[in-house]
């Protein structure tokens, strides 16, 4: 069972940055893209960013130049530094990642998106 612990959210100035940190835990596990989605009020869950394990990054275009996604693959970890907030980025953000973890007894690969519990971004004066 993979399971992502979030943190970093909370209350921020429009203007101002914001650091978020995913870690996921779980045995025998490789994870392959990791990345943030956003669910504000009212609206449907989007893409943030991505990146692959080889380090490639992928941006949606409400925040591509204002944000930064990089992980630690040692640490099984991503992160996102989110840099001129708006009012607009206010949302939940949840990590994922796919993941493909191998059963103990046989070694069957079992792939999988799995998801954060989200950290709540507020972006208000």
């Amino acid at each position: 069972q993979v399971q992502l612990a979030e943190s970093g959210g909370g209350l921020v100035q429009p203007g101002g940055s914001l650091r978020l940190s995913c870690a996921a835990s779980g045995r025998r596990t490789t994870y392959n893209t990791m990345a943030w989605h956003r669910q504000a009020p009212g609206k449907e869950r989007e893409l943030v960013a991505s990146i692959t394990s080889d380090g490639r990054a992928n941006y949606a275009d409400a925040v591509k130049g204002r944000s930064t996604i990089s992980r630690d693959n040692a640490k099984s970890a991503v992160y996102l530094q989110m840099y001129s907030l708006k009012p607009e980025d206010t949302a939940v953000y949840y990590c994922t990642t796919d993941a493909i973890s191998y059963r103990d007894y046989d070694d069957t690969p079992i792939a999988g998106r799995y998801w954060g519990q989200g950290t709540q971004v507020t972006v208000s004066s």
